[in-house]
Formats: structure tokens, sequence, C-alpha cells
């Protein structure tokens, strides 16, 4: 498919009349940068109460619905374990790999807004779905008896179809609204104003503030209702509040910048590295900057990139021989047969994140460990809170981690980014990847400390009067819980740094019509690093339950080392981290100076020597 240029979608101007072009990121000339950005009207923070609103209602409803799934399909569906988790977890993963799907068709054939438009109507029909499931008794399969030989039925055929339209509907929803909200948030602000550079930078802060007050608020107040009140009623919550994030979604509909799908961009993507593969034979040109075949189409969207000497074997590509034949405007013929040098470099851009989102991966393994295990820590640990005899539910504690990751984006975004400011001269205080890595340090430290917070744990439990025994695990320690909330906040500033990090700098170092594409791969970032941290965990329970110093990870943790298993991760962390050090220090950003101030293209000396004469 041959690749459009960006255009905007717009009820009062013809498409050709509406181009995204010099407003946004091209730079054919000033002239046509003016004249386009009057056509565009940026209104940047005024459309964000219909951008933020509608997000945050959204994650209020979908995490809602989703955050208890698990109790829920044991509890009503009257499922068991292995079988509940089994689902959650092919659920899970298919939200984060539907993402990349979602990303391509959004990129290729829909566009941002007509994909958010129909994810946002998708997530809502999930959530009424599941709602019914609870409100409706055929729906569900008959609530089991309290006696121990009393009959308990599991789901009907039908009553799990329905319960996977449901679930159907979510992935849709949620892989659609993820690779796209933040990229469409962004669209609203002018990349070409400083105002504007500013306004996306805080945008990104913002709306992972957004997305940690809703888990905090589902993960508080929606369960409890959900556990201790009505299931009906704690699941009518969320499909109200979906019902809302569509209302204030398409209430801005007349206000937002919507930018047209432009073509697959993984066929420009395919064709470089076919025709490089082609070409493979051919010498090296001596000045590839100057000798590359290189064009631009009118009123081109994406920026102009100058030649970098990175993946130099992708040149080829742009080696132009006499068997290629060119259109009467200067296109390729056939861009199976050659490609342009803007095209190889927009591929170089996309190598160079890999190994930055293969090291961002790595560092998920904490996010993982994190959310799973300090419950287990809880269960075994004093949870009573005052002398009142309020106990703190053990799933509770993960919001320690929500929380000070909620608290340390405003900290970020208005103290330590306009000091950082002041000190290095950078808009965002500091790179992207100094952000990044800072996030990946914290992180490893959140580990270590978890590991010492066990080891006090278990010390407690083994040598001082316990508490009682946890159903089905073992002694409970008298160390209190709360000694797991420096390592909920370590990881939490860690997301602060790391994970908004990410989302900016995969949306930066994109070409920009794959944005969208830069939003998946952030997602299925992390569902690769849920797939690892499984893979970890069986393959040290398998090793370890043999050994003689025991399984490390044994149900009762008193028995285990949880602190051994978190030490172990915290040094994978730190390999991680001296890698990633690495492939920061050779990492060039799109656009930058650091390898191309000596380069200048065909472009470039032609204007020169237009002075010169002048």
């Amino acid at each position: 498919m041959e690749r459009k240029h960006l255009e905007v979608e717009s009820k009062d101007q013809n498409p050709s009349s509406a181009v995204y072009g010099g407003s946004a990121t091209a730079v054919d000339s000033v002239d046509e940068d003016v004249q386009n950005q009057k056509k565009l009207v940026f209104r940047g923070w005024k459309v964000m109460p219909f951008i933020i609103g509608n997000e945050t209602f959204e994650k209020l409803g979908i995490i809602g619905t989703l955050s208890n799934l698990l109790v829920y399909l044991t509890a009503v569906f009257n499922m068991k374990s292995i079988t509940a988790a089994t689902i959650i977890n092919a659920f899970s993963g298919t939200i984060n790999f539907g993402t990349f799907v979602a990303a391509f068709l959004c990129d290729t054939y829909f566009g941002r807004y007509k994909t958010l438009s129909v994810a946002v109507i998708a997530c809502f029909l999930g959530s009424f779905v599941i709602l019914l499931t609870a409100a409706v008794p055929k729906l569900h399969p008959a609530a089991c008896g309290t006696a121990a030989d009393s009959v308990c039925n599991g789901p009907t055929g039908g009553q799990i179809a329905f319960l996977l339209m449901g679930l159907g509907f979510l992935v849709v929803g949620a892989g659609g609204i993820r690779p796209c909200n933040l990229a469409f948030g962004a669209d609203q602000f002018n990349p070409k104003s400083e105002s504007g550079k500013r306004g996306i930078d805080s945008f990104f802060n913002w709306y992972f503030f957004t997305f940690t007050f809703a888990q905090i608020l589902s993960l508080t107040l929606v369960v409890y209702i959900q556990s201790n009140v009505s299931w009906t009623i704690g699941l009518t919550i969320p499909a109200v509040l979906m019902f809302l994030a569509c209302l204030i979604f398409f209430a801005g509909d007349k206000l937002y910048v919507k930018i047209k799908a432009s073509g697959s961009p993984l066929a420009g993507i395919a064709q470089v590295i076919a025709v490089a593969i082609k070409k493979r034979g051919l010498k090296p040109v001596q000045q590839p900057w100057l000798n590359l075949y290189n064009y631009y189409p009118p009123k081109y969207a994406n920026s102009k990139l100058k030649y970098t000497d990175q993946f130099r074997f992708l040149d080829k590509a742009a080696i132009m021989t006499p068997k290629d034949k060119l259109e009467l405007d200067g296109k390729p013929a056939d861009p199976w047969m050659l490609c342009t040098m803007q095209q190889v470099e927009e591929v170089k851009c996309i190598v160079r994140v890999l190994p930055i989102w293969f090291a961002s991966s790595i560092y998920y393994l904490t996010i993982t460990q994190q959310m799973t295990y300090p419950v287990f820590q809880a269960l075994q640990s004093d949870r009573r809170l005052g002398s009142g005899g309020f106990v703190i539910p053990a799933a509770t504690y993960v919001v320690f981690l929500m929380t000070g990751m909620t608290i340390f984006i405003v900290v970020y975004d208005r103290v330590l980014v306009p000091t950082m400011r002041r000190i290095t001269g950078l808009d965002t205080g500091i790179t992207l990847l100094q952000r990044i890595g800072t996030g990946i340090f914290f992180a490893t430290a959140s580990l270590i400390v978890s590991g010492f917070v066990e080891e006090r744990r278990r010390t407690f439990a083994l040598t001082k009067p316990t508490l009682g025994m946890a159903p089905r695990r073992g002694e409970i320690s008298s160390m209190s819980a709360m000694w797991l909330v420096p390592q909920l906040s370590l990881a939490g500033i860690a997301e602060a740094f790391a994970a908004i990090g990410q989302m900016e700098f995969y949306y930066k170092q994109f070409p920009e019509n794959m944005r969208s594409f830069a939003g998946s791969i952030f997602y299925v970032g992390g569902g690769v690093s849920s797939y690892l941290g499984s893979f970890l965990i069986a393959t040290v329970h398998r090793t370890t339950q043999t050994s003689s110093g025991g399984n490390w990870l044994a149900e009762d943790l008193n028995k285990g080392r949880l602190d051994l298993f978190y030490f172990m991760i915290a040094g994978m962390l730190a390999v991680n981290f001296v890698y990633f050090l690495v492939m920061s220090r050779w990492y060039r950003y799109k656009g930058s100076d650091d390898e191309v101030t000596t380069y200048e293209t065909n472009e470039d000396i032609i204007k020169q020597q237009d002075k010169n004469v002048a």
C-alpha cells in the first residue's frame, strides 16, 4: 500500500487544503509552513478537559471492571483458581499484544480519532456485558452452598460465551485506546511552538497522573463495593463511568485536530529492508549524504532527516543504479527496487529505539513483581491499623505504588523540571534517556529494599511470637506490613521516571506517521515482561524445590527465600542498567546534531549556493 501524506480531517475544508504538512513537522518552505499553520487550530490545553476527562472516566471504568475480575470469576462463576488465572493471563496478554494490531489499523486505515471512537464505545459495551453477567441470574451459575458436601456447579457453555463476548469487547476497546489516546492528546499541541512543546511534555505527566489516580480509586473504593456490598452495584459503577467517558470524548468532536491515516508505515519499513537485501552486493558510496538518492513528496509530513552513519548496511536501499526508474516528479517508479535516504533514515530511527525498548522491557520485571509478591508478604505480616481492630486488605498495599507515582509526578512536573530546566537549559529538565535510566535505577533500589524487608519479615516470623496462621499459608509475622511501603513507593517513583519517559521517548523518536505504533510497543514491552516474569517464577520454583536450601518461592513464605528471589532480580536489573547506559551513550536522538553536523544534503548545498550567488 502506498503511503499517503498526513492530513487533517475537516468538514469545511477539502483534504488537499488541510494537509498537516508544515504545521506539524515538515519544513517544505517558510511560506507554506505559515499558510498551513493558519489552517490548523491547535487548542492545546483548551481541549484537555475532554481528552483527560475521557481518559480519567475510561480508566476508572475499565480498571474498575478488570481489577477484581479474578475474584469475580472464582466467586460468581465458580471457576477453579487455575482456570480463572488462565483466562486472566490470556486476556491480559491479548490486550497487550492487541495494541500492535490496533496501531496498524489506526495508522493504516482509520486514524487516531476514528480508532478511539470505536474503542471507547467497545469499552462501554464490554463493561455493560460484564455487568449483565452479574445482574441477570441466568447469565451466571447458581451460588455454591456453604456446606462441605454442597453442590457447586460451574458455568454453562452459554454463560461462558456471553462472558467471553464482554471480554472480547474490552480487548477491542483497551487494545484500541492504549496505543492511540496518548498520541491523540499530543496531536492537540502545536509541536512548532515553544508553548506547544512544553504542553506535550506536561501532557505526558498528567496523562499518567490520571491513570494512577484511576487505579487508586478502582483498587480501593470500587473493589470494596464489589467484594463487600454487591457485585451488581460494583460493576454498574464502571459501566456508568464508561458511558460518561463516551459522552465527554464526543463532546469535543468539533475542537480536535484529527490526523487522517496515511497508509501503512510498515510497508515503507519492509521496502527499505527488502531493497537493502537485494542490493547488498553494491559497494557503499563514498559520500552517502550527497550520493544517496533522496526525494520528498510535496507537503511531506514527517520530519526531514539528515544522514546518520549508523546501520550503514541499510544505505544500499537508497543507492540508485541504471536499472532504477523514476517518475516525472522524481518519485521512484518501483519502491521495492529503490528507496529514498529519508525512508532509510526513518527505519534507522526505529532500529535505534529497539535496544532501548529491550532494556525498558526488562525494567518492568520490577513492576510485575511489586504488583504480586508484596500482597503475599502482607498476608503474612501484621496488617492491623491502630487499636480499633481494623485490618488493611492485603491487596490494598499495592495502592502505595500508585500513590508514590501519583505524588511524584506532581513533584516532578512542578518542582524538578523547572529546577533542572534552569540548570541544563533543556525544556524537559533532563533528557528522555536520563529520565528512563533514573527510573531503572530506582527500580533496582526498590528490589534491593524488598529483599531486606522480606528478610526482616521472615526473621520476625521465625524468632518472635507470631499473630496466628494465614489461611493455606503459614505463621503471620509480627512485623508491621507498613514496612512494605518504602519498596512500593520506590517502585512508584521508578514508574514516574521510566514509564512516562518511555511513552514520551517512543512518541518523539518514531516517525510522525508511526506514533500509534510508538504507543503500542510500550504495552507490548509490558506484556513481554509479564511473560518473562512468569517464566522466571516457574524456573526458580522448579529449580529450588529440590535443592538443599529449600524452595525459594514456597507457598509459606516463612519456609521460602523470597528475599533471595528479590536479590536475583535486582542483580538482573543492575546488569540491565549497565546495558542501558551503554545503549544510551550509543543512541542518537532523531533530528539531533550529534552525528549529522558535518553532513549536508543536496538541498542544503543548493540553498547555500543560491545564497552565495545572491
